[in-house]
């Protein structure tokens, strides 16, 4: 039986999805969280970090956990180079949420440290069985090229930031294309009576985004 604990970090989340004592950990947040989520993942057999897309935000503590757990990394290929270099794709808004949230997170994709880490590459249908636990990759781009999504068992969806609860849950009101960033919320949508976990913000219900 697969369970989600959410471990809040701030204005963000990570997630321990387990199966009894094995978990998979889903991002990894900022650095001042590290020493937090560590203890958190030491109660379980973590034997995963999947990251949800390469923002600083998701992935700075991804090498420091890896190391500290002996686990391998995953994410998408297509937001590796995003993890060298967070302004290597752009990020537009068209609502002042969006365009606040950019202005605030602008430093931080220039300036902010992540420390290099070599992942295997994740796509859209991949099982996490091999990891211990009843989950699959399912590719929601458009906030970033390569962002994923985590959905466990038939009743929960770990979304990244493709969808958003910072004001209200909401759509995603920052992104990389608009228009793909649609259709992944509305793939979100079409999964029908399942809970979704947000990568910022509490989780809800799923609805029609």
């Amino acid at each position: 039986m697969n369970g989600i604990e959410r471990v809040k970090c701030g204005n963000g989340n990570v997630f321990l999805v387990s199966n009894g004592d094995i978990a998979v950990l889903v991002d990894t947040c900022r650095t001042p969280y590290r020493a937090m989520i560590l203890e958190k993942c030491k109660t379980k057999n973590v034997r995963l970090i999947v990251l949800t897309h390469g923002h600083v935000d998701h992935i700075q503590n991804a090498a420091f956990l890896s190391k500290e757990l002996n686990v391998p990394i995953a994410m998408h290929r297509d937001d590796y180079e995003l993890t060298k270099d967070n302004c290597a794709e752009p990020v537009f808004a068209h609502s002042l949420l969006g365009k606040i949230i950019i202005r605030l997170s602008q430093k931080s994709f220039e300036t902010d440290v992540i420390e290099p880490f070599e992942p295997i590459f994740l796509a859209n249908g991949d099982s996490l069985s091999e990891y211990g636990i009843t989950a699959t990759v399912v590719g929601l781009p458009g906030h970033t090229k390569g962002s994923i999504g985590v959905k466990v068992g038939d009743t929960d969806i770990i979304v990244g930031d493709a969808l958003m609860n910072i004001v209200n849950p909401s759509k995603s009101p920052l992104y990389g294309d608009r228009a793909v960033m649609e259709q992944s919320a509305a793939k979100i949508s079409a999964l029908g009576d399942v809970t979704v976990h947000f990568g910022h913000g509490k989780s809800v219900k799923n609805r029609k985004w």
